[in-house]
């Protein structure tokens, strides 16, 4: 039988120490790497070619979820699970956007665990197809946009409402599961789009043309 080669990132030791104890029992399954960052994992994965990836959504410097987007053209085959604490609607959208194959709470037992990376080993998926639909619809619908904001990407839309609502690039990252170097990058472009000049402008104008709560600036 060919062995699933699986690659862990978390940032608890416990965890992936667990996770590796419990690999090592099963038939067919072998670790092929592990680390405890984003930046590691993005390194390490393309090298490791596991078959299979488990990412935990919430990291130090970054997200699981980043991992799996920047990851999924590069690394042909990477089938990706996302591990998490939280049951999120945002971070189940963000997993299925960024390519992942399935998304697991980590109360689940570890024999599902197995399962679950046996079967998208196999090339199946783990996302609620009622899940999928929303997504879709949501794509459909698109974010409501004022017309002034029109040249903003979906992304760019929604990082600017959150400026308006007084975030840091850090917080904002958390929530979108973006590093923070990503999102400063988006508010870079959003200031050349809107012909702004600082982040505080970007702010008034979000808060004019959508209602957003002002804040003072981040």
């Amino acid at each position: 039988m060919e062995r699933v080669r699986v690659y862990l990132l978390d940032d608890h030791e416990l965890v992936r120490r667990g996770l590796e104890s419990l690999f090592e029992t099963e038939d067919g399954l072998e670790v092929v790497g592990s680390s405890g960052t984003a930046a590691e994992a993005m390194r390490e994965i393309p090298r490791a070619r596991p078959d299979v990836a488990l990412l935990d959504v919430r990291l130090q410097d970054g997200s699981g979820i980043e991992v799996c987007r920047e990851l999924h053209s590069s690394v042909p085959g990477l089938r990706a699970l996302m591990l998490t604490s939280y049951d999120d609607d945002e971070a189940l959208f963000s997993a299925i956007m960024a390519g992942a194959a399935g998304y697991l709470l980590k109360v689940i037992s570890g024999s599902d665990v197995v399962d679950a990376v046996r079967r998208v080993a196999a090339g199946q998926s783990l996302i609620d197809p009622a899940l999928t639909a929303r997504v879709l619809e949501r794509l459909r619908a698109g974010p409501a946009q004022a017309p002034a904001l029109a040249v903003l990407s979906a992304q760019e839309h929604k990082v600017l409402t959150l400026i308006a609502e007084g975030l840091t690039n850090r917080q904002i990252g958390a929530q979108m599961f973006l590093s923070e170097k990503t999102v400063k990058n988006y508010v870079s472009n959003i200031l050349t789009k809107l012909d702004l000049e600082s982040r505080t402008q970007a702010a008034v104008l979000a808060t004019r043309l959508l209602g957003a709560p002002e804040h003072g600036p981040a």
